[in-house]
């Protein structure tokens, strides 16, 4: 089962994909270094600095991976990841947290008010609607990488045994920083 981890940069989900890797022994793909290292990508942005992903070719580099393991949980790990699954844990971060994480890992301010503006206007959770089938929501605002791979377990576990209807906690809509948008 290939299970989208998203949200925008600095929510998460690279420290909790390792932690998860770690724990449960769950596979873990890390969608941009991928990209990256395998040139999946059709050109450079250099002034956003970022690569531009040819998602044909992802798609198609994933179907390769994934083959024949349709029964062990595969985490995709990737700002980019609700384009690709059917299954998507969006991870949300109040925007002035946000803000304070994208600082300390050195983003330019541009950067810092795009993925400001994308948290507060609900950017990826929409875009995870209208790619895929299933869509959960956890809010990491002042949770511990621990806190959300407990998270992140609850909805895996819970799928995987058919009880979703235990998890309405992470029903996304619940999380609202519109007002924040300046």
């Amino acid at each position: 089962m290939l299970i989208g981890l998203t949200g925008t940069p600095c929510t998460g989900k690279t420290s909790v994909s390792r932690l998860l890797e770690k724990r449960r022994g769950w596979k873990v793909i890390y969608l941009n270094e991928l990209i990256k290292d395998e040139h999946l990508y059709t050109e450079v942005d250099e002034k956003r600095d970022a690569v531009i992903a040819d998602m044909e070719l992802v798609r198609k580099r994933l179907a390769e991976i994934t083959d024949g393991r349709e029964n062990e949980v595969i985490i995709l790990e990737s700002h980019l990841a609700h384009h690709i699954s059917d299954v998507v844990i969006v991870l949300r971060t109040y925007p002035p947290e946000l803000e304070t994480r994208l600082k300390t890992r050195g983003y330019s301010e541009e950067k810092i008010k795009e993925n400001i503006e994308a948290e507060a206007l609900d950017v990826i959770l929409v875009e995870a609607f209208e790619w895929c089938k299933k869509v959960f929501e956890i809010n990491t605002t002042g949770k511990s990488i621990d806190e959300v791979g407990q998270d992140i377990e609850t909805i895996i576990d819970n799928i995987l045994n058919g009880n979703e209807e235990e998890l309405s906690e992470y029903k996304p809509g619940s999380i609202d920083w519109i007002d924040l948008v300046p």
